[in-house]
């Protein structure tokens, strides 16, 4: 499924999976802005979670689903802010979070992101994840490799190929560390940083970990939504990705994105140490 960069293919008969989701992402991206701009008049409100939400969370959401149902009317939708909405075809669902990281939004931080993931019998097989507000948009396909590309007039170019680091630890000694968000799950973070140091991040740390910047990141907290593209981008780059469970779809709870497997098992041990030794207290 390669894309055309630059090209606003319209026609649902001949656009690509991958094609639809960056439309779509460039859709989202172009309602969020305005609101990113302008976040005094932007009212928040709080979920029962506690996590914040504002008018912009949607609004992103259901322009991205009026994309999708459009050109994949018969697919499958599931969002963080709209829920499942069910089509004929069960064995394809896209997955949205429309914007990730609302806390960073409407701190006016360029650090949210708008994601998009396509999964086909319980597989993710496109995903594509931007920072809309620092203009870099980065996506993979199932054995297609992953990239990432700048947006410019609202089109994605500059595609390069992205790929872990090559050689980097297989140990938490040395390796380059980093924690999203850190202050959700302490006591995850802390195994970790006694070991290796937390790294500030200006993208997000399982991009990083996909580009060669990071060895390791953990994702403390989260939803499906918010780890199927970026899982794909990683593991497509070369890299390993599992919740703390050791499975390697994405799904509830904290995850680890890793420059290989033998690195996300031996962080997995600290982590499983950790709690063992907890217990005993």
């Amino acid at each position: 499924m390669p894309v055309e960069l630059g090209q606003n293919v319209q026609d649902d008969l001949v656009e690509t999976d991958l094609q639809l989701a960056h439309r779509a992402v460039l859709t989202g991206a172009a309602v969020a802005l305005p609101h990113f701009n302008a976040l005094a008049d932007l009212p928040q409100e709080l979920k029962a979670d506690g996590s914040v939400v504002t008018e912009a969370d949607r609004a992103v959401e259901t322009a991205i689903r009026d994309v999708l149902a459009a050109a994949r009317p018969h697919d499958a939708v599931l969002g963080e802010e709209h829920g499942q909405s069910a089509g004929p075809d069960t064995s394809r669902r896209w997955i949205i979070d429309p914007i990730d990281g609302t806390a960073l939004f409407v701190r006016g931080d360029d650090r949210w992101l708008i994601l998009v993931a396509l999964e086909e019998d319980g597989e993710i097989v496109a995903g594509v994840a931007a920072h809309p507000a620092q203009g870099s948009i980065f996506w993979a396909v199932r054995g297609g490799g992953a990239f990432e590309g700048r947006v410019v007039g609202g089109r994605v170019v500059a595609a390069t190929p992205l790929h872990v680091t090559a050689g980097g630890p297989d140990a938490l000694e040395g390796a380059r560390f980093a924690a999203v968000p850190e202050s959700w799950a302490p006591h995850l973070v802390a195994p970790i940083e006694e070991v290796t140091p937390a790294l500030p991040w200006p993208i997000h740390p399982g991009l990083l970990v996909a580009r060669g910047d990071l060895d390791l990141a953990i994702q403390t907290g989260g939803q499906i939504w918010d780890f199927a593209a970026t899982s794909l981008i990683l593991t497509e780059a070369g890299g390993s990705f599992s919740g703390l469970s050791g499975r390697t779809r994405p799904g509830p709870g904290a995850s680890l994105y890793t420059r290989s497997d033998a690195l996300r098992v031996a962080t997995l041990d600290v982590l499983a140490d950790a709690r063992h030794a907890a217990s005993r207290t």
